[in-house]
């Protein structure tokens, strides 16, 4: 296996790199990255002198230049996770989500399909996506892979727009594919702007933390190395042309995560100058804020064997002691790119 991954020194794409540079299979693992403020290789130190291991500066809207890639390294399989992902972002600068998740997308479909014309025999590209495409649930229920599309937000409409166009590949021209859509992720090395490490930051410096509206909406959380082994699982045993959900089983208010973050940190910060719940701030609501995800995820579980192993509790206190002792990686990501939104 020669393996493609985009957006590797993301958040979700570092954690993964760590996680499975080390299987047997992979032969070489090529990290694609233009490094935008979301990307940093302070994220892949760990790994950054294995012998497989090979970074690649490159933008996915740049198609040669992806081509070229391919071509250099003999790519075999691909883990697509480049992508802009904050949906405050999105609000404000949609061009940027339509340029990246849906061009680029193309473009890296364009190029598997062009390189491995002649043969796609041990060749996979797994797309990964979210489960923000369905839109919003009420009370009850969940998501499954067959809940219709229902996007609310440039984000998630151009995340869905690129579900579409790799289920078009597959189906028109026999590429090779499978599709993740995953719940909230959390956990070491995310970008200071997203819910978890805002209020982290905030709780931290002491400072009002902000909650959407009422703080009632409900998010699936997932920890981001069970998110990577359940990536791992889908790219090498998943079955062509399918889709897989990828859900944490922890369905959570923001308002509760929210509280249940300050009181993990009054719990660590010696003698705290008093109830960090007193910082959480309710501000006026995101537009378009969807009100519930929650993923059935037996799909993975019955064929694949994965389940999530990290409870909520236990990995979100993980994940404030892991910021908590690296305020210098934070400080540096921000001094580079202030922060967008609330919590």
């Amino acid at each position: 296996m020669r393996l493609l991954v985009t957006g590797g020194a993301g958040f979700i794409g570092s954690n993964l790199i760590q996680h499975i540079i080390d299987q047997a299979e992979i032969e070489a693992l090529v990290n694609l990255d233009c490094l935008t403020y979301a990307g940093s290789l302070e994220n892949l130190q760990a790994v950054a002198q294995h012998s497989k291991y090979i970074f690649e500066k490159v933008d996915l809207r740049d198609r040669p230049a992806v081509m070229a890639v391919f071509k250099k390294h003999s790519i075999t399989h691909v883990l697509h996770l480049a992508a802009e992902s904050h949906v405050d972002r999105s609000i404000t600068s949609p061009d940027d989500f339509i340029q990246t998740n849906i061009v680029g997308t193309f473009n890296l479909l364009e190029a598997a399909r062009a390189l491995w014309a002649d043969d796609f025999s041990g060749k996979r590209f797994h797309h990964v996506s979210t489960d923000e495409v369905y839109g919003s649930l009420g009370a009850t229920g969940f998501f499954t892979e067959s809940t219709a599309y229902a996007p609310n937000s440039p984000y998630s409409a151009s995340k869905a727009s690129s579900d579409f166009l790799v289920r078009a590949a597959c189906r028109t021209y026999g590429l090779p594919v499978v599709t993740t859509n995953c719940s909230n992720n959390y956990g070491p090395h995310q970008f200071p702007e997203k819910f978890i490490p805002v209020i982290i930051q905030n709780a931290i410096a002491r400072r009002p933390i902000p909650v959407y509206g009422d703080g009632l909406q409900v998010r699936d959380w997932l920890y981001v190395r069970d998110h990577a082994e359940a990536l791992w699982q889908v790219l090498t045993r998943g079955r062509l042309g399918e889709t897989y959900l990828i859900g944490g089983h922890n369905e959570w208010k923001n308002l509760r995560v929210a509280e249940l973050i300050c009181d993990t940190i009054d719990e660590l910060v010696p003698n705290p100058p008093g109830s960090s719940r007193k910082l959480i701030s309710f501000v006026k609501d995101r537009p378009g804020h969807d009100r519930r995800y929650a993923i059935d995820a037996s799909k993975i579980k019955h064929e694949l064997g994965w389940r999530p192993a990290h409870d909520f509790q236990k990995g979100l206190r993980e994940t404030v002691e892991w910021y908590m002792a690296n305020q210098d990686w934070v400080k540096q990501i921000l001094n580079r790119e202030p922060r967008q939104g609330a919590a």
